[in-house]
């Protein structure tokens, strides 16, 4: 299973908690907590939550369907991201979105390559359309 990217980022908080309390991380150095507020884990967390949930209730999906459930969870983490004076998902965050959503279709049987290549797009195109962050 994917693994949602709050679980990462909450990772890197305790890694930079425990860097600090070391005193291998200086306090000037230290940025995690301000970029990873828990409302921006916790929103985030059930964006992706709503979006396994949507996949899982498709059965057999057709493109239209899993596009629709696309556009829903970019469209709330657009709103998650503008909640957070946009500057809860820089490049690496982002980066770890896609990928989840991607695998995520993947685990639910959405070939995602080929759904890309009918709407004439690459895979990694697919919240484009959607996608402020």
């Amino acid at each position: 299973m994917a693994i949602r990217p709050p679980e990462q980022w909450r990772a890197r908080l305790q890694e930079e908690a425990a860097g600090l309390d070391a005193g291998r991380l200086a306090p000037e150095d230290a940025f995690m907590a301000e970029l990873f507020p828990e409302s921006l884990l916790a929103a985030t967390d059930s964006a992706l939550l709503a979006f396994e949930s949507d996949l899982s209730l498709l059965g057999t999906p057709d493109d239209r369907q899993v596009f629709e459930a696309v556009e829903r969870v970019v469209l709330v983490l657009n709103r998650i991201h503008e909640d957070h004076d946009d500057a809860g998902y820089e490049t690496e965050e982002r980066e770890e979105l896609c990928l989840y959503l991607d695998r995520t279709l993947v685990e639910h049987g959405i070939d995602v390559a080929a759904l890309a290549a009918r709407r004439g797009i690459d895979r990694a195109e697919i919240t484009d359309d959607w996608r402020d962050w």
